[in-house]
């Protein structure tokens, strides 16, 4: 990824990293073990046994032709992409690594990583969506991303239909028929589990639906997967085509970056790289190399958190003062067999981020938010602290009423991301924090 500086004239061939260990004795390394390494050669950075941090917006090329190459490459004049460094709005050292890297949890041909998960996904939405088009999307969603659907691209004429996440293929297919009815659908968007209700969309349903529907007209599938990604859930196994992240959460996992991410097909990549490098929404590269530090300890981080929550959640929901609990662990219990169902297909873990419903409203909310001692009252999630939040007061304060009512985000749901703290401190903390509540 460095240049060579020894020779910067062009007689000397360009030096490449040396191609990474994928397998050894036959077996193939997972991606907790190339964290540690891959696409990265030390011999090309002094011998430095990590990447370091390059802090520069150019990169020098080693000869005018060589130059016209890259450009050509990273304009879309020349298929396949820039084969060289160019300029820190297209890509970079960092940020090349940390794609490499990120592309191996879910097995995808490619990944981009950018400055935040909202500008990926606006980033993603403005490579596909043109003015009159129709979104198709699951319920509900984060309420930025509603807001960038409905409010953001609706000013240019895009109009919008939703399904619940729990829908079966018949209820998807009939919305996407009306959609197609409507005008040209360019995306199916999703996300699963839903935030911050965590109910489940069944990613094979909406692939079935798709092809039902469009035939081999297909318009791509994409998912927020940041709440369970990318150690319990794999969308693109189950037909999904992008599978997008906020960084900030789980991958980068210690509240301290902001960033985004999205893996999948090379083909549905290029042209969403082509719209990062002119409106210039890349990940910085000193974000990048933080978030190469905690990839490497994704995999620990993500198993002691999910191990938390379930020993935090199997003490709530016997509290007096819960209504119930909305976490993925308890579906296999019974109730709602939709859920279940999804559950058991598409997820290899239920996470460590809930949906608790407290008996009573916001001041009862508010009073268990107001007394907690070692959860932080703040918005976020995935990260090494335990978080709590108010959503209709808070991340969804925005969304109408209405919706959010018939989307289940009322004033009692108070969602709670566990970290790695000591599981019984936790307990001992929520336990206080309910009986706080009057």
């Amino acid at each position: 990824m460095q240049e060579d500086e020894s020779d910067l004239t062009g007689t000397t061939p360009r030096r490449r990293p040396k191609n990474s260990v994928r397998e050894v004795g036959g077996r193939r390394l997972q991606p907790a073990t190339l964290m540690m390494g891959h696409g990265f050669d030390p011999a090309l950075s002094e011998g430095s046994l990590k990447p370091p941090i390059f802090l520069t917006s150019t990169f020098v090329f080693e000869n005018a032709a060589a130059g016209k190459r890259f450009f050509e490459g990273v304009t879309g004049k020349r298929p396949g992409g820039a084969e060289g460094l160019v300029y820190s709005r297209f890509n970079g050292p960092n940020q090349e690594i940390l794609e490499d890297r990120l592309s191996l949890w879910e097995d995808a041909e490619d990944a981009l990583t950018f400055s935040s998960g909202m500008s990926a996904i606006a980033t993603v939405l403005l490579t596909f969506v043109q003015p009159g088009d129709v979104i198709v999307h699951s319920g509900p969603l984060y309420a930025a991303t509603e807001t960038l659907i409905g409010r953001i691209l609706g000013r240019f004429g895009v109009q919008w239909l939703d399904f619940p996440a729990g829908a079966e293929q018949a209820q998807i297919e009939e919305v996407l028929g009306r959609a197609k009815a409507m005008g040209r659908v360019p995306l199916i968007y999703l996300e699963s589990p839903a935030n911050p209700t965590n109910a489940l969309v069944d990613v094979e349903a909406v692939a079935a639906a798709r092809a039902a529907v469009f035939g081999d007209e297909r318009p791509p599938i994409a998912i927020d997967n940041t709440f369970l990604g990318p150690l319990w859930a794999k969308p693109l196994e189950q037909g999904a085509d992008l599978s997008i992240y906020s960084l900030t959460k789980y991958a980068g996992g210690h509240s301290d970056l902001v960033a985004g991410g999205v893996v999948g097909a090379k083909a549905l990549l290029d042209p969403i790289r082509m719209m990062r490098n002119t409106i210039g929404t890349i990940t910085d590269p000193n974000t990048a190399w933080m978030l190469l530090r905690s990839l490497e300890t994704l995999e620990l981080r993500m198993t002691r958190a999910g191990e938390n929550a379930a020993k935090v959640c199997a003490f709530l929901r016997d509290h007096p003062k819960v209504e119930s609990v909305g976490y993925l662990g308890f579906l296999e219990d019974g109730g709602d067999a939709r859920q279940a169902d999804i559950y058991r297909r598409h997820c290899t873990g239920a996470g460590s981020t809930f949906s608790l419903y407290l008996k009573g409203g916001e001041k009862e909310a508010f009073a268990f938010l107001d007394s907690l001692k070692i959860a932080h009252l703040a918005v976020s999630l995935g990260g090494t602290e335990t978080l709590a939040s108010a959503p209709a007061a808070m991340t969804h304060l925005s969304v109408p009423e209405e919706r959010k009512q018939a989307l289940g985000i009322t004033d009692n749901l108070v969602r709670i991301s566990i970290g790695v703290e000591d599981p019984d401190d936790l307990i001992a903390d929520f336990s206080q924090a309910l009986d706080a509540i009057g």
